[in-house]
């Protein structure tokens, strides 16, 4: 469980991936470069994305509508820090369910992301273990229920095949109609008569 924060290589990026982890979440900083941030955010499955746009504004639009549209990443929730002014109402425009946040709010949110992701993982861990023992239980044979004793003073009950097949009256087998032999049948027309 990670978050993936795309950020171009600067002196601040380290002090500001130490402050966010000190959230709690496991940070995992990238360079927006395609394919680099994509194939990482495959691997990592993060549950968080988090883009800075303090350098190349622009870059990192592009990177977060990919991220927004692409199959493997548009579920996961986005977080965008430091939009420039003058790009923030196209910003809204092409990503209007990514969250424009500080610093500080984005930690906030972490922490809640955080708790969420640990809960899934729980759900997803406690889901797999009742299949394979459902599995371990069908393979054993042990998911069908025991039948119920037999009622006093009733003969018990055959069970269907074996037993029920010896006690039914034979029948005979029905022969086929014979087929007419080769040269007596009537020769099928394929043209329509003349007239």
């Amino acid at each position: 469980m990670s978050v993936l924060y795309l950020q171009f290589e600067n002196g601040d990026r380290n002090t500001r991936v130490q402050k966010l982890g000190k959230s709690g979440a496991h940070i995992v900083p990238v360079e927006p470069r395609w394919p680099i941030f994509f194939e990482l955010a495959k691997k990592e499955k993060p549950y968080a994305i988090a883009i800075d746009f303090s350098q190349a504004p622009s870059h990192c639009l592009e990177t977060a509508d990919y991220i927004a549209k692409a199959k493997e990443t548009r579920e996961t929730p986005l977080y965008l820090l430091r939009v420039p002014d003058d790009r923030l109402e196209a910003v809204k425009k092409r990503l209007p369910n990514a969250g424009i946040v500080t610093e500080q709010d984005l930690a906030g949110l972490l922490v809640v992301e955080e708790k969420k992701a640990q809960e899934r993982a729980r759900e997803k861990k406690e889901a797999a273990a009742q299949a394979r023992k459902n599995a371990r239980a069908r393979k054993l044979g042990l998911d069908k229920p025991a039948p119920p004793p037999p009622a006093k003073g009733k003969p018990a009950a055959r069970p269907k095949g074996v037993a029920a097949a010896a006690s039914a009256p034979v029948k005979k087998a029905v022969a086929a109609p014979k087929k007419k032999p080769a040269a007596a049948r009537k020769p099928a027309s394929r043209h329509a008569k003349k007239k």
